[in-house]
């Protein structure tokens, strides 16, 4: 009677631990709620014409569903919107860094390239993974290869001497 009992206590292990992982898609909020200061209010998305002619993505360009959200964000405060000055899309401060990364031209195509590169690596990669016994977090399982480890990166980094701020622990 004890080696049947061992294999239920061992398949319920299994069956429980297998459903113990929250991944960052968990969409259940962590806490009470947003803090109504830091939520802009926004128009309502609209769905365009056509895709396939999306206007090419610019570095501190508008939406198209909400061309001025601060402007809108400080009128529903009761500011003055117009103290804004709409003509800086780009702070200064970004201003070398969006510089420096469209140095080699920004191509009109991108979001079809990704969208494809995407495809291609989902088809490459996700074929075994969808052989589950039971449901896994497919996405993390996915893209593991291509994530970033912190702690590594902060002590390769300070090993060559570069000044780092301080990591959250592990």
């Amino acid at each position: 009677m004890r080696i049947p009992r061992a294999i239920i206590a061992l398949t319920l292990a299994v069956a429980v631990a297998g459903c113990g992982e929250q991944s960052l898609r968990a969409l259940q909020p962590p806490g009470p709620g947003p803090d109504e200061f830091s939520v802009l209010p926004v128009q309502p998305l609209t769905q365009p014409q056509d895709y396939a002619f999306l206007p090419a993505p610019t570095p501190g360009g508008t939406n198209l569903t909400d061309p001025n959200p601060k402007a809108e964000a400080v009128a529903a405060l009761g500011g003055n919107p117009n103290a804004l000055n709409p003509n800086t899309a780009i702070p200064s401060s970004d201003a070398a860094l969006v510089t420096a990364s469209s140095r080699y031209g920004v191509p009109a195509n991108t979001r079809e390239v990704v969208a494809a590169e995407d495809a291609e690596y989902l088809k490459r990669r996700g074929f075994w993974s969808r052989w589950r016994l039971f449901p896994v977090d497919r996405y993390a399982e996915i893209y593991d290869r291509q994530a970033i480890d912190p702690q590594a990166q902060t002590s390769a980094l300070r090993a060559q001497g570069v000044e780092t701020p301080s990591s959250p622990p592990e």
